[in-house]
């Protein structure tokens, strides 16, 4: 059976954003010294520095206070600049197409801010496959709380349980499993060593994904 409606998590679903920015923190670390390993870093994927902080994690290293205001606009344009010439994730485009010709809503519920999401949505032309987008300070907490996926699942006029997410995350994926819905999983190259075992799918690609969902 076709769910209801399909919410999509932004970072590292429908962009490959999420290695950007662990590339860029990993240059910061470098910068000092001081190393950042993936499996420190995936804590704070899909969620805010509040489930864990690489700036929090810099400081204790070095023993220093550092200007973050001035380092995160410096790392932001080097995120940028590291992602001017990517396009959407292989395959998505299809699945959005084929989700879209059937009739299903989508939305995109992510826990970065407005800004984020919706300038690149409209950078690469995805704002069309959407009726929503759901983003940080449009629910009272972000992943891994329910908060932001009940909020997906009440503009698109569905129930939770009538809900498909696509995530790439541990944050997203609780996060869904916490509302109600079923979450499959597409991870990327900085997400593909994490336990998913709670996910009712894990897939290699969102080709696969396309052809796992329509296979009916």
């Amino acid at each position: 059976m076709l769910p209801k409606a399909v919410l999509f998590d932004f970072d590292g679903i429908l962009v490959d954003t999420e290695g950007a920015i662990f590339e860029a923190w990993k240059r910061t670390f470098e910068r000092h010294g001081k190393e950042l390993s993936l499996d420190l870093y995936t804590k704070c994927i899909g969620s805010d520095f509040d489930a864990w902080s690489p700036k929090v994690h810099l400081e204790e290293l070095t023993s220093l206070q550092f200007d973050w205001l001035e380092m995160d606009e410096a790392r932001q344009v080097e995120i940028r600049a590291a992602l001017e010439e990517y396009g959407p994730i292989e395959g998505v485009i299809d699945l959005l197409e084929e989700i879209q010709s059937r009739g299903i809503p989508m939305a995109v519920v992510s826990s970065s801010a407005h800004p984020w999401v919706d300038g690149w949505l409209d950078k690469l032309g995805l704002r069309r496959f959407f009726d929503h987008v759901i983003c940080k300070g449009d629910a009272p907490r972000i992943k891994p709380a329910p908060d932001l996926y009940l909020a997906g699942a009440k503009v698109v006029g569905m129930e939770p349980e009538g809900c498909l997410v696509f995530e790439d995350s541990l944050n997203g994926l609780n996060a869904a499993i916490a509302a109600g819905m079923k979450a499959w999983i597409v991870p990327n190259r900085v997400t593909a060593g994490l336990d998913f075992s709670q996910a009712a799918k894990v897939l290699p690609s969102f080709t696969a994904a396309r052809d796992e969902l329509f296979k009916c």
